[in-house]
């Protein structure tokens, strides 16, 4: 969804929202590492029935991860992929239903951001390989020093599109790990997995809310299942919302922001590509060769607990003395379509609707001020009611022009700000700071000081940067010679620009905080004069028919395959008069594209080698019919922002009827192996020999019916739909060849796939938005305190840890800590009320402690901390103030801080004490000694 900042919006106003996943490592035994075994309990204290992955969140930070090396060709990024799968299911552990989801063809609203997003990735990529030659250029003819440059053939991430080869491998090599899985996993062996690969139309994530809404429409269906989505796009949470399902989970990578990253140069650490000298690497340090090396660290996981989100959304939209019901269930559905006007994947959002000005809770607030007239809520089941949406428009539209001069006045006070902080720095930096072997050194480095080396040199390269200062200092306008002296004839020279305190920045012709914005912004946006009252019916039509067609899409489905939004720009709220008599209805029956012609819809003519050659002539051709589809450039509208990444891409829209009459000409040139990934195809099932469906597909390919049948639900979790043979299907004791080189084939498979279709229903067929009967409602988390710790004063509030709302926090007692001084060896040398406390990210000792007689197992509650840096984490236990707990809780806690191997030993936990502590060997001796006692 483009909304960037929406998540972090969200998470700020609804803490609680967000619990860091516990993730159970795998073990190490004399060098082999042992598979964990995924059928045991779920360690998050809560157990999963289906798991749902969009595909492509996994496929990209697999294929050009950003945190570390790129892997080296295709086979390792396959691996990648399924070792990040395994990662999310050892994690969430499904119990009924896997459900793989890749991007197909999508819809054409879609379609457009694809190919601005392409287009845009093309260009950046091509000026940013251009920088960096210059600039490696300019630094070799300087005398500076850069490794040599590597020749290796970049990775086109645009190939992650359907119709390509990589995703035609893709899904093979999918099709081998889900049947390898089948096999061997134990936590796989009732499982039954859907898998939809790109040849299948539709987004990801709304293939799988297309699944969910047709199950949920089966007698069948269990209103009870807990649902947990995989995938990083803000839009899920809307989805997930607009299933109303009261158990809906999404598991997503944390972010983490200024990840370090090295020059692309020369490989060092601390500075951007722009800002390298060529200077050779430094010694740091004893272990040199690890110096520039990135920190290795594992991306972790957060959990976003949707019913926790509609506890919070219904204590905000609860409105009392209405003039009709209200409608917990309808207010969420409002609430998620007024979202649509901060911006989403297929409409630019509205020029005074920003997120990070709080733009969506002035839009609730309206809302509940307004719902008392409109007489009834804004949407139902995903239709409008245009009507009412007209009165919360004009109730925007009348503060724009405040919301215009306020951000104004913020922007001016924050550049403000920022510039007397550039004056402050540079007024308090020290006037000269020793570098190399003298420069200072953080306290505290454990690292041995160097060795001087050559003191003469250092000492006189010293002297001369000081001197080279003090006369700059002292005459700005002189210039140096080569030999440090000023020379006689520098005067006149002029300040360079980077020595103002002042940042050049786009210009804005709109001026929207000045009188008369609404006419220069559709004079320089779209190119008419602002009285052209019927050019600004039509750009508002449009954009009506889009907010109908994005609420359709995400309630019931693709409306219109054919419907985009034919503008760059969105209209203001002022002008949404007189749409309540507007049509919103979308043409029936319409088709998706074709993969291949989706790749000509979306690819610029640098990514045309994905292409047979004919076609890919068409985009370089000069002659060609539609060669103004494809330009080599292109403008950027910054359209108010500051970087380019936020701009519009001024691109041509392609025309649908001139593509499709193009590609009939070198649609004869396609080889078969072309035709068949230019063809649309269908999910498949699989299922393991254990699975009770499993005899009933073997049947079917012994009978060879080529008439589709019904899954028995009985057999399968209340799954429903259509079973169909498939011609490459996995079928038992054949082999299954591995696409992936470096991975065995499968000589002993008992798993069976078959192509599986959703059960199908009428075009007019109207999905319920509403909770199904027989639902429960989940067990609230937030506490009666918890709303308004959250909006008091903007203090931070720390949200419920984990699943289990029961359990209570683990502490430390005095007599364990005194326990804790005494028996871990004093070698750590740190600082502290604790000298021999192990670090953050130490827990999990091997060495457990046996359980005390009854004593249930806890899981482990430590082992998810999150370092410093992470913007949430639960806090140390060291940290907290002891308190004294009754039973043997604490000694969980205490066992799971005692980490390193070198601290223990297995001899320790020979005997336990009267209170059940372990006993120190001279303890066990002298029996009349407390354990606690110093």
């Amino acid at each position: 969804m483009g909304v960037p900042a929406f998540f972090r919006w969200l998470s700020r106003k609804y803490p609680s929202i967000i619990v860091n996943c516990v993730e159970e490592k795998a073990k190490e035994c004399n060098g082999v590492k042992v598979p964990i075994d995924t059928s045991k309990p779920n360690p998050n204290e809560v157990e999963f029935d289906n798991l749902y992955l969009d595909m492509n969140g996994i496929i990209h930070p697999c294929t050009h991860p950003e945190d570390k090396p790129a892997p080296k060709n295709e086979d390792e990024m396959m691996v990648a992929i399924f070792e990040y799968i395994d990662r999310i299911f050892n994690i969430v552990r499904p119990r009924r239903l896997l459900y793989m989801a890749i991007d197909g063809v999508a819809p054409r609203a879609k379609m457009n951001q694809q190919r601005s997003r392409r287009f845009r990735a093309s260009k950046e990529g091509m000026e940013a390989a251009e920088e960096k030659q210059k600039i490696r250029q300019e630094i070799l003819a300087k005398g500076g020093f850069l490794p040599p440059e590597e020749v290796k053939e970049r990775f086109d991430s645009n190939c992650i599109t359907p119709g390509t080869e990589f995703m035609d491998n893709l899904a093979k090599c999918l099709r081998y790990y889900i049947a390898d899985r089948l096999n061997s996993d134990p936590g796989w062996k009732n499982l039954t997995v859907i898998l939809s690969d790109a040849s299948a139309p539709g987004e990801g994530e709304h293939k799988i809310m297309d699944y969910i809404r047709r199950q949920r429409a089966q007698p069948n269906h269990d209103p009870n299942t807990h649902h947990c989505l995989c995938g990083a796009d803000a839009d899920l949470i809307m989805l997930g919302l607009a299933t109303h399902e009261p158990n809906f989970t999404i598991i997503r990578e944390e972010f983490k922001p200024n990840k370090p990253k090295p020059c692309a140069l020369c490989n060092q650490m601390g500075h951007e590509v722009k800002d390298c000298q060529g200077l050779p690497r430094e010694k740091q340090g004893k272990h040199d060769q690890f110096a520039d090396t990135l920190p290795v660290a594992e991306q972790e996981f957060i959990f976003i607990r949707l019913c926790v989100l509609r506890e919070y959304l219904e204590r905000e939209l609860t409105m009392a003395s209405l003039p009709f019901t209200f409608d917990f269930e309808r207010s969420v559905d409002d609430w998620v379509f007024m979202c649509f006007f901060v911006g989403n994947d297929f409409l630019p959002h509205l020029p005074s609707l920003e997120i990070r000005e709080g733009a969506i809770d002035r839009l609730v607030n309206i809302y509940k001020n307004v719902v008392h007239k409109t007489g009834g809520y804004l949407t139902e089941s995903g239709f409008v009611n245009l009507q009412r949406v007209q009165m919360i428009m004009l109730a925007v539209g009348e503060v724009e022009d405040s919301i215009f001069k306020k951000r104004k006045d913020d922007d001016d006070n924050f550049k403000r700000r920022q510039k007397e902080k550039r004056k402050r720095l540079k007024r308090d930096q020290p006037s000269f700071i020793p570098g190399g072997q003298f420069s200072p050194q953080a306290l505290g480095n454990r690292s041995s000081p160097q060795a001087i080396c050559n003191p003469r040199q250092a000492a006189f390269e010293m002297r001369m940067h000081e001197r080279q200062n003090s006369t700059a200092s002292a005459s700005p306008n002189t210039s140096l010679t080569p030999d440090g002296s000023p020379s006689l004839g520098g005067g006149g020279i002029k300040r360079k620009a980077e020595d103002s305190d002042s940042e050049p920045e786009p210009e804005d012709n709109i001026r929207l905080w000045e009188t008369g914005w609404k006419q220069r912004y559709y004079k320089n946006k779209f190119d008419v004069d602002a009285s052209d009252e019927k050019f600004r019916r039509k750009v508002v039509q449009s954009y009506v028919e889009g907010l109908c067609w994005v609420l359709r899409y995400y309630y019931q489905g693709c409306a219109s395959w054919n419907w985009y939004y034919p503008f760059h720009y969105a209209p203001f709220a002022s002008d949404f008069e007189g749409i309540a008599d507007m049509p919103s209805d979308f043409e029936k029956g319409s088709k998706p594209f074709k993969p291949l012609e989706q790749l000509m819809g979306v690819f610029p003519a640098a990514s045309g080698n994905f292409l047979p050659p004919t076609w890919r002539k068409l985009m370089t051709d000069p002659e060609s019919s539609i060669i103004d589809f494809y330009p080599e450039d292109f403008a950027i509208d910054l359209n108010g922002k500051k970087y380019a990444w936020q701009g519009v891409a001024l691109l041509p829209f392609v025309d649908e009827r001139r593509l499709r009459a193009a590609l009939e000409e070198v649609y004869p040139d396609l080889t078969p192996e072309e035709s068949r990934r230019n063809s649309l195809g269908g999910d498949v099932l699989f299922v393991g020999k254990h699975h009770p469906l499993c005899d009933f597909i073997v049947e079917q390919y012994k009978t060879k019916s080529t008439e589709p049948v019904d899954i028995p639900p009985e057999l399968c979790h209340g799954i429903q739909g259509k079973l169909s043979l498939n011609d490459n299907a996995v079928l038992p004791d054949q082999v299954v060849e591995s696409p992936v080189p470096m991975l065995r084939d499968l000589t002993q498979n008992s798993a069976v796939s078959i192509s599986f279709k959703d059960p199908q229903f009428a075009e007019d067929f109207v999905f319920k938005a509403t909770v199904l009967p027989g639902a429960k409602k989940p067990a609230p988390v937030l506490k009666p305190g918890d709303w308004e710790k959250t909006n008091n004063d903007g203090r931070p509030w720390r949200p419920q840890l984990g699943f289990n709302r029961d359990r209570k926090p683990v502490h430390l007692d005095q007599s364990a800590f005194r326990t804790l001084g005494h028996t871990v060896l004093r070698d750590r040398g740190m600082p502290g009320m604790y000298p021999n406390a192990v670090p953050l990210g130490a827990y999990g000792s091997p060495y457990a402690r046996p359980l005390l007689g009854g004593q249930q197992q806890i899981p482990k509650l430590l082992s998810n901390l999150r370092p410093q840096e992470s913007w949430r984490g639960p806090t140390p236990l060291f940290q907290q103030t002891p308190q004294r707990t009754g039973g043997a809780a604490p000694l969980l806690a205490w066992n799971r801080m005692l980490q390193s191997p070198n601290q223990f030993q297995p001899a320790q936990y020979q005997g336990l004490g009267p209170m059940g502590y372990p006993q120190r060997p001279e303890d066990r001796m002298d029996r009349g000694r407390q354990v606690g006692t110093p």
